[in-house]
């Protein structure tokens, strides 16, 4: 294997808002651009409905007067973090409503507009960068936010259409994705699972106030983990990019440090979900969880190379730990 065994290959992590980024794939993004991978990062909204949930910048006149522009900053910030390049899509930010998506959410938004309109940017996003590997997130968003359930349509719509030649040639050259992950790092079962480990050896939980949120959220909608990125060594650069989101992330605050110090010690993995595979190889049991180790196994490189259908990256040493806990 060589030093840098990914280079020649691409993967596109389509994301709602700067800061899902660093929250979801954040250090399998870091892994593989640190092996050679081109990570492009796409963000369909600027955040600009976002608001100030780090105690220190309440008062800080830069964030209350221009909090678009500092997310931005932001998320350049992040995106170096991680190794990744980063384009905004263009979409406005629709908010998280208290009620009704559809009355409470203003016309403009991205959760407004039309999955046909709000796709074309992403579709030339796709035939400029031609990822092999493309992540979003499933039907019901990963959790009910109107950005992220549209979030998913438009990618599953973008990439349809990106590789149809007689689908908008203004857009460039078709391009077609050979795999589609939903990004399924912050699942239910995840941390129930943690959060059970946790109190059976006696230790206090972050996640007991939120469990039963987690178990409605898991009876939803089950998340088949069909594939887990051993990445706890990148898990520095994880945190480095999220706190790189200062009006999101609170770095004293109890969750967030407690929570990433229990994923480090019960989980070390990053999860997805395979939704689209077009690599040929033979296809994984459905709803069996951690069948794979690589996102771009068995993909096709530009110059015909195929990476092995058990991929390149080594099985993770937390198998054992991991093995049927989330079966």
């Amino acid at each position: 294997m060589t030093a840098l065994p990914y280079r020649g290959l691409r993967l596109l992590a389509v994301h709602a808002h700067p800061d899902d980024e660093s929250s979801k794939g954040a250090a399998t993004s870091a892994k593989y651009a640190d092996l050679g991978a081109r990570v492009l990062i796409a963000t369909m909204t600027g955040g600009e409905a976002g608001d100030i949930l780090n105690p220190a910048l309440l008062q800080s006149p830069k964030a209350t007067r221009d909090i678009a522009g500092l997310r931005r900053e932001e998320m350049a910030s992040a995106a170096a973090a991680l190794g990744a390049e980063h384009v905004w899509v263009g979409h406005v930010d629709s908010g998280l409503p208290e009620g009704d998506f559809e009355t409470e959410i203003p016309a403009g938004c991205f959760y407004r507009v039309p999955d046909e309109i709000a796709m074309l940017p992403l579709v030339h996003i796709i035939r400029q960068f031609r990822p092999q590997v493309v992540t979003t997130y499933d039907e019901l968003g990963g959790y009910p936010h109107p950005d992220h359930i549209k979030n998913h349509a438009v990618t599953m719509a973008a990439v349809e259409a990106a590789a149809d030649p007689e689908a908008h040639p203004e857009l460039g050259e078709p391009w077609a994705v050979q795999k589609v992950y939903y990004n399924q790092d912050l699942s239910a079962k995840k941390w129930i699972t943690i959060h059970e480990k946790m109190e059976a050896a006696g230790l206090e939980s972050p996640f007991a106030e939120h469990i039963e949120d987690f178990k409605k959220r898991d009876a939803e909608r089950v998340n088949w983990l069909s594939t887990r990125i051993d990445c706890g060594e990148y898990f520095g650069a994880r945190d480095r990019a999220l706190i790189s989101h200062a009006t999101q992330i609170d770095p004293e605050g109890g969750f967030f440090s407690a929570s990433r110090k229990a994923a480090r010690t019960y989980w070390p993995t990053e999860e997805f979900e395979i939704a689209v595979d077009r690599t040929g190889r033979e296809p994984m049991t459905p709803g069996v969880d951690f069948q794979e180790s690589d996102l771009f196994a068995g993909v096709r490189f530009d110059d015909g190379r195929v990476v092995p259908a058990e991929g390149m990256l080594p099985a993770s040493p937390a198998d054992d730990r991991l093995e049927g806990e989330s079966a």
